[in-house]
């Protein structure tokens, strides 16, 4: 029985949560980056149409692999089952959405002290 991997990332982009799902996501060989390769789109009657996937595959539209940078990633998930990708505000007051301490690495090598 082959069983297809299949990985929901949520993100921050541009002041905006992406909630995508992809068949590969990895370290990458790109140094503070995160690597999501074979997004995954909802096969959805042409009836149904989901402003917020339409946005997300116009915007994909030919992306064969993208890179998020690590601090912009909230959570990667695998799941059973491919769900409805989308793009949302981050609601007023939520705690699901922070900025990442920053900067994370400084040109020493050192960790920062707090």
């Amino acid at each position: 029985m082959s069983h297809d991997r299949v990985f929901k990332i949520i993100f921050v982009s541009q002041g905006e949560v992406y909630e995508m799902f992809a068949s590969s996501v990895s370290q990458g060989s790109w140094f503070g980056f995160v690597e999501v390769e074979g997004i995954l789109f909802g096969e959805r009657s042409q009836l149904v149409l989901d402003p917020s996937e339409e946005k997300l595959k116009h915007e994909f539209k030919g992306v064969e692999r993208f890179h998020v940078p690590m601090h912009a990633v909230l959570r990667i998930d695998e799941v059973q089952k491919q769900g409805v990708s989308r793009v949302t505000k981050p609601k007023k007051g939520s705690a699901n959405v922070a900025n990442f301490p920053a900067p994370i690495y400084t040109p020493s090598g050192e960790p920062q002290k707090s």
